[in-house]
């Protein structure tokens, strides 16, 4: 299996460059399971596509404001992304720069304080940063939202709300997990007065889920290491409304990689640690019945993900129709409710 396998081809003016003014205004291609035809809806239908027992699933994860801007002692210009906090004003980020800083190294950052370089594995630096606060205080006002690389613009005072889901709460991502954007307090309400349940999941979605796939066998592919927390709370849910003949909904894929995750033999555990599951055409998802994601990018991890849910013919077969009919792709753009149940 070959990444070209995953392949479309993608106007440019289809990639969302800002989010609506209305989150639920957003499209959203209905896609069912096996031959059936395709809908073309919104995600504020969602109650109607949905019924009362069935389990929604969400991502809490909170994004970090995570890029910042200095300077080498040499003068030259850096730009740091925040992959991950830890302990002792400490973080692993990615760097630009001219030049790789080396080990010993410090960084002045623009926001005040310094950052010293520790060290360096696998493309990513270990940095320690001397600031006059608490790293993750200090990020909220000197810190800038990382929006995805496609997105060709500075970010604005919108992003900082509209980057976020409004059920964020548990800090430590570096992109949001998209499909949950399209949810507002109304769409919320709604659902709820419908009957539909809400659970939640821990995702710390990390900026390696935009680093191109590097190799061209699938299988040759190794996945970033993301932190997630699935909690007995949350099993015992899915374990009652399995058992009352609910649906279990999953928004977006970071939730569908926690839970499966979480699995094993295809039963749900408490978990929470490290995951670097990689869920590719061949691999079963049995965790849930349906989930809301996103359009994802050509040749990506998470179009293969999703191709292994759906198929992947009829994966690719749904893109073609958005392309055509117009929907807006990627982290701002339409959603797509997909039904598993392909052979």
């Amino acid at each position: 299996m070959k990444k070209s396998d995953f392949h479309f081809d993608l106007p440019e003016a289809l990639i969302a460059q800002a989010p609506l003014a209305e989150r639920s205004a957003s499209r959203l291609l209905l896609v069912p399971p096996g031959e059936g035809a395709f809908d073309d809806r919104h995600v504020r239908d969602l109650p109607d596509l949905l019924q009362p027992g069935d389990l929604l699933v969400f991502n809490d994860t909170r994004v970090i404001p995570a890029r910042l801007f200095g300077q080498k002692a040499s003068g030259g210009r850096v730009e740091i992304l925040i992959e991950r906090l830890l302990p002792g004003n400490e973080a692993r980020a990615q760097i630009g720069a001219s030049k790789a800083p080396k080990p010993g190294g410090r960084i002045v950052l623009d926001g005040g304080g310094e950052a010293e370089v520790l060290s360096r594995d696998d493309g990513f630096y270990h940095l320690r940063f001397d600031v006059d606060d608490a790293l993750e205080s200090w990020l909220l006002t000197a810190g800038r939202m990382p929006l995805p690389p496609y997105i060709r613009r500075e970010p604005g005072q919108d992003d900082a709300e509209r980057y976020q889901t409004v059920f964020a709460r548990e800090i430590g991502a570096v992109a949001a997990p998209t499909a949950g954007l399209h949810f507002d307090d109304a769409l919320l309400t709604r659902l709820r007065d419908r009957g539909v349940q809400f659970g939640h999941v821990t995702l710390h979605v990390g900026a390696g889920t935009f680093q191109p796939m590097r190799v061209d066998d699938v299988r040759e592919h190794r996945m970033h290491s993301e932190w997630l927390n699935v909690g007995a709370e949350l099993v015992a849910q899915i374990r009652r409304t399995r058992e009352a003949g609910g649906r279990v909904i999953a928004v977006g894929t970071t939730v569908v990689r926690a839970l499966e995750s979480a699995s094993v033999d295809g039963e749900l555990h408490p978990f929470a640690g490290e995951t670097r599951i990689f869920i590719f055409p061949g691999y079963r998802i049995r965790s849930v019945d349906a989930m809301v994601t996103n359009f994802h990018l050509p040749e990506s991890t998470l179009l293969m993900l999703v191709s292994a849910f759906a198929g992947r013919e009829r994966i690719l077969a749904a893109y073609n129709h958005a392309v055509r009919a117009r929907y807006r792709f990627f982290s701002y753009g339409d959603a797509m409710l997909l039904w598993g149940g392909h052979s």
